[in-house]
């Protein structure tokens, strides 16, 4: 180019065109020679490793699966227990003491035994000495002493899991001590054990009371299933978690539970092909699983062969370890495809690598030269030589229009090179400038696009709440026409049942109460009400009246200290829902029980008087300073189960309404203390919600 100088370039030193050389035939040979065998190396014990770990999280999750199930069958033994000591037809037949009613009575028993799939069924007095019997168990024998029967003489149902010796097994039934009985057999990696046979049994037991209609104990229903040779229920456990087509590549899936060591129900088989019913755990799962009350998840070899298995302990009603629950499948084939897996994908990459080796070592050659020269080129540059360029390049490959493009960049650069620097101070300070303009605009969207999230999904709520309140009201009604029907054709005769007709009355009215706090969550300004004026003693009388069943259940005392005689005009309704928001609040906190402190006080400023002051305070654990910035956010709960973080929200914008505040006071284990500031009369009555709460209420307004 005219003006601008060129540089001549020499031939190439022997040892720069030796350097790039080497360096592109070491670039095209190292996979060959380095990075394949590294990458080779690591593939394989990685994947190995992953590949073991999803095999863990395979038989974690079967493991769970099985657990739920064995739980669901402890609790639909439960269950089915409960509902037959609760129903009228046990006890009608209870209640006749006849000969033929006992008769009928144990009919029933043994019916209800083989409906439900158990091996005993008992009715025992309230001492826990047997009145009835499905077996040969003498009448009078006590069970009065198992932990079960004992929580339901206390009015309590329970079942649990307990070993059962053969004697107690005999006198509740003679086959029992037959099914029980399994002979050891030797097996490998076992811990040592002098007993020949296991004649214990494991058992799902259960026990419920049976009441009048007073409520008063009339005896107790024990029921329970034995587990040893149970082999329907071990055969269900496996395909519930290992349904057909689950494992792939002919893999099986087994499972088994045990007593102590011992196999007493499973489907592992033997080489004979029976099952290993009387076969042992391996020492290292027993003490793992039985020792120490860890969770099994690895590879085990069991009876014959090696599985990937998952253990888990078994505790009874004394919650000491008595057995496990084993699931597990078939390591082999797993090992097979993984190896398979990695020699194919070993082979590939050792292919796809030799030929692009030998590729790049063909091309090489072609990338020598130009490269030399628009090395040596930027070189000069860095040295000062602003005029240097590469010059014409032979090859008309990309290399050679690489370097043109060089050449043309490097004048540009010369000649903007001023034109940048004179620019450069200007452009810094626009630059900042402009970084300061958009981090508050940033700030600004941020805050607008959060107001407006909210006030989308309040408005959602309140939509949601107006529609579903509206679709109560209509089976409502239906439901308390039938029910004044009802009572009127039956007249005289709806006696016996008018305790529940009574019941079902009262829900329907409290169905209604709260479809009409929902109406209220989302139309608030068609129940502004009328506004009188309210004394703060009787209005804390009657809030304490309504929050009566909180204070019992929670051991909450109450202090009271109503220092002002002042009223305060509002809508009495509106305030009394305020204060009892927060005694519920304030009561939820003190699980464990402590002090509801209940205030009223003057409100006076500048020795004129303002007001009223509602204060409720607790001694429970008190609020910290993150939380207190956040505590009258909608949908905020501080982690307060059941609740839906608009209670406070809601209270103080029905309080600012009138305008009034809420203050709050507290510190981290001192309680808290929440003041209600309440003028003689309200400022100006606005719309209970501000804004974004135009379409948002609450019912239950407990954060």
């Amino acid at each position: 180019m005219p003006g601008l100088g060129r540089l001549t370039f020499p031939r190439p030193e022997a040892a720069g065109r030796s350097s790039i050389r080497v360096r592109l035939l070491l670039l095209a040979l190292l996979p060959l020679g380095v990075v394949l065998p590294v990458l080779v190396t690591v593939l394989a014990f990685w994947g190995e490793e992953y590949f073991d770990r999803l095999l863990v999280t395979k038989v974690r999750s079967d493991l769970s699966v099985a657990n739920g199930y064995f739980e669901r069958v402890a609790e639909g033994v439960g269950r089915s227990v409960e509902g037959l000591a609760a129903s009228e037809r046990l006890a009608r037949a209870l209640a006749t003491e006849s000969r033929a009613g006992r008769e009928a009575a144990v009919d029933l028993l043994l019916e209800s035994r083989q409906r439900l799939g158990l091996d005993f069924l008992h009715f025992l007095d309230t001492e826990g000495r047997v009145r009835l019997a499905t077996g040969s168990v003498p009448s009078g024998q006590s069970f009065g002493d198992w932990p079960v029967v004992r929580s339901a003489r206390g009015l309590q149902a329970r079942t649990e899991l307990d070993i059962f010796p053969a004697a107690l097994l005999a006198g509740i039934d003679p086959r029992l001590p037959e099914q029980i009985r399994i002979p050891l057999l030797a097996t490998l990696n076992a811990a040592p054990d002098g007993r020949a046979v296991e004649d214990r049994g494991l058992v799902i037991h259960t026990a419920a009371p049976v009441v009048d209609g007073q409520g008063r104990l009339l005896g107790v229903l024990a029921g329970g299933m034995l587990l040893n040779r149970n082999l329907d229920f071990i055969d269900r456990l496996n395909e519930v978690v290992y349904p057909e087509g689950a494992l792939p590549l002919g893999s099986l899936g087994t499972a088994t539970l045990f007593l102590g060591d011992v196999r007493v129900a499973t489907n592992v088989r033997l080489f004979e092909g029976g099952r290993a019913i009387g076969t042992r755990v391996s020492g290292a799962v027993r003490e793992a699983v039985l020792g120490k009350g860890a969770v099994w998840l690895d590879r085990a070899f069991v009876v014959r062969d090696w599985y990937v298995s998952g253990y888990r302990p078994l505790v009874d009603s004394r919650g000491e370890r008595i057995g496990m629950l084993y699931v597990g499948f078939l390591e082999g084939p797993f090992a097979v495809a993984k190896h398979t897996a990695l020699a194919v994908v070993v082979g590939l990459f050792a292919v796809a690598m030799g030929l692009a080796g030998l590729f790049a070592v063909l091309w090489a050659r072609r990338v020598f030269r130009p490269i030399e020269r628009m090395h040596a080129t930027m070189n000069a540059i860095e040295q000062g030589e602003a005029t240097a360029r590469v010059g014409v390049i032979e090859s008309a490959d990309e290399l050679g229009e690489l370097a043109a493009h060089f050449d043309r960049l490097l004048d540009r650069l010369q000649a903007q090179a001023a034109s940048l620097k004179r620019w450069g101070e200007s452009l810094d300070a626009e630059v900042a400038r402009r970084t300061a303009e958009l981090e508050l605009a940033v700030a600004n969207l941020k805050a607008a696009q959060s107001q407006l999230v909210m006030q989308e999904k309040l408005a959602a709520i309140g939509q949601l709440t107006a529609g579903v309140a509206h679709e109560i009201n209509n089976p409502v009604a239906v439901i308390q026409g039938n029910i004044d029907v009802l009572r009127d054709v039956l007249g005289p005769a709806a006696a016996p049942v008018e305790p529940e007709i009574g019941l079902v009355l009262e829900q329907v009215h409290r169905i209604r109460l709260i479809v009409a706090k929902l109406l209220q969550f989302a139309r608030p300004q068609d129940y502004v009400g009328y506004l009188e004026p309210v004394a703060p003693a009787a209005l804390i009388q009657d809030s304490l009246v309504l929050v009566g069943h909180l204070l019992k259940r929670g051991l909450v005392a109450v202090e009271q200290h109503l220092d002002s005689v002042r009223n305060v005009l509002c809508n009495r309704n509106e305030l009394q829902q305020v204060l009892i928001n927060l005694m519920v609040n304030a009561i939820q906190a003190m699980p464990a029980g402590g002090t509801l402190t209940l205030a009223a006080e003057d409100w006076d400023e500048a020795d004129m008087p303002i007001g009223l002051k509602l204060i409720v305070g607790d001694s429970g654990p008190g609020i910290g300073p993150e939380d207190r910035e956040r505590l009258f956010q909608p949908f905020f709960t501080a982690g307060k189960p059941g609740g839906n973080g608009l209670g406070l929200w809601v209270s103080l914008s029905l309080v600012e309404r009138y305008g009034g505040r809420i203050t709050v006071d507290s510190a981290p284990g001192q309680g808290a203390r929440f003041t209600v500031w309440l003028r003689f009369e309200p400022l100006a009555i606005q719309s209970p919600f501000r804004s974004a709460r135009a379409d948002v209420g609450s019912g239950e307004f407990c954060t």
